[in-house]
């Protein structure tokens, strides 16, 4: 199979067609709220405990956030009401972004990093859940009972997270949303949402460091050190991107192959989707380059994702003409093949190891983005939708009708009991079953039902690609 290494064709839009450097931040910039930081002092968190609760000791979930590992903060999910609800204390700590976080560079290593570089925003995390630690009992926290959740890149945050080894045993209990964890086959984004090897990262690194007049080894470190925060920020989205390096250091080994080699830090998971995963992605990219996907530009990112022969096996099973736009039709295609169908495989590869509770959210009248035009299509369960009906998210409206708010108090619950228990289950809630191989998941929607994946996402088809 036949990936293009841009930013946009793996978004499934012709770079050629879009050769600004600062693309991917136009888009991004349409979904986010979130003011830009020049400064790396952003080491904080924050602790939502219960209002009203005599008992102590109580699960600690620690929510890592997404957006791509180069923007994004803990404090913009606002967890009051799930710690309310759940009886968790729910702790939201920032970690370095971008080149600040994520920047790989032979002269960053070890010195006073201890590491080697490339993960300094997974450093801090880490440094995050010892701090739980230390101090879980001080807010009412049982330090014995900690679960590790994020979403999209935060998600992609606990698949390292689980495979790290100096996280053992600082979390008992693991929930991935959205995630990228394995992405050498699959990719719903840039590279930037999974974790490369670190020769990829490290060439990167020199690259950069290159473009800033920073190519000496000797004196590297220092000249990189010695640019403005503003400067240094320009190459957080550049090229390969921010996100794990892979090899050496926190993460020896990518969590494709720990997780196939029982490598990892084996806790009770939660892991899913959200069905119509990419039409956020179609849609943000439509509004940032003021075009509309047409049955020509379809045709031309497909065939900008796959071999000549497989793209027109492609353009069979998703023709434009049984979409409402050729912008569905894009999302159909990238959802199946780089989100419904690598969950699943990793489902597989994870429930024979551990206790795996697999969902697909699926309400598709989610509320949209205040700050982003709905596209020529329905925007279904979208990429994220889901985390309104968790916290009160200052990027999303949040659930407003009857049985959004029901199945808003019925995820909140599943995911607070997992934090308690390690299992989603629990009185008065439709019953969830442990994953098994047959590929059913939860289906989170007004009803709450079984999904079968590989159906929906046509992954018999998806795997005969490439």
């Amino acid at each position: 199979m036949a990936v293009s290494p841009s930013f946009w064709a793996s978004f499934g839009i012709d770079s050629a067609a879009n050769p600004s450097a600062s693309a991917s931040s136009r888009a991004a910039s349409t979904i986010l709220i979130d003011e830009a930081s020049n400064t790396e002092d952003c080491l904080y968190l924050n602790v939502a405990t219960p209002r009203n609760s005599g008992a102590r000791k109580l699960p600690v979930m620690v929510w890592i956030h997404g957006n791509g590992f180069i923007s994004g903060a803990g404090s913009l999910y606002d967890a009051q009401q799930l710690a309310d609800r759940g009886q968790v204390v729910v702790v939201s700590p920032n970690y370095r972004l971008g080149i600040f976080g994520f920047l790989a560079h032979p002269a960053l290593d070890h010195g006073a990093a201890r590491q080697l570089s490339g993960n300094f925003g997974l450093e801090d995390q880490q440094a995050a859940l010892r701090w739980v630690q230390r101090n879980a009992a001080a807010f009412g926290g049982d330090a014995g009972n900690v679960t590790i959740f994020g979403e999209s890149a935060g998600g992609t945050s606990v698949c390292s997270q689980l495979v790290a080894p100096g996280s053992a045993g600082l979390f008992h209990k693991a929930i991935v949303m959205s995630a990228g964890c394995t992405g050498q086959k699959w990719s719903p984004g840039p590279p930037t949402w999974f974790p490369l090897p670190r020769s990829e990262r490290e060439q990167h690194g020199l690259e950069v460091a290159a473009e800033l007049h920073c190519s000496k080894p000797a004196t590297a470190a220092a000249c990189l050190r010695e640019k403005s925060p503003e400067e240094l920020a320009k190459w957080s989205d550049n090229g390969v991107g921010s996100g794990p390096t892979v090899g050496g250091g926190m993460l020896p080994i990518s969590p494709d192959r720990a997780f196939a080699t029982g490598r990892f830090n084996h806790v009770p998971i939660i892991q899913g989707i959200t069905r119509d995963e990419h039409r956020l992605f179609t849609a943000a990219i439509e509004t940032a380059i003021g075009e509309v996907t047409t049955p020509a530009s379809y045709r031309e990112q497909v065939s900008a994702k796959f071999d000549p022969s497989d793209t027109e096996r492609v353009l069979a099973r998703y023709p434009v003409d049984k979409f409402r736009s050729a912008g569905e039709a894009l999302s159909a295609v990238v959802t199946g093949w780089a989100w419904g169908c690598p969950v699943l495989e990793r489902n597989r590869t994870l429930a024979a190891r551990t206790p795996l509770y697999a969902y697909e959210f699926a309400d598709e009248t989610a509320p949209w983005f205040s700050t982003l035009p709905k596209p020529n299509f329905p925007t279904g369960a979208f990429h994220g939708a889901e985390l309104q009906y968790l916290f009160n998210d200052e990027q999303l409206p949040g659930p407003s009708t009857p049985a959004q708010k029901k199945l808003a108090a019925t995820m909140m619950s599943y995911w607070a009991q997992f934090a308690h228990t390690g299992n989603p289950n629990s009185p008065g809630q439709p019953r969830w079953q442990p994953f098994q191989d047959k590929g059913h998941v939860q289906s989170l929607a007004s009803t709450i039902t079984s999904a079968d994946l590989a159906k929906e996402h046509q992954c018999a088809f998806w795997n005969s690609i490439g």
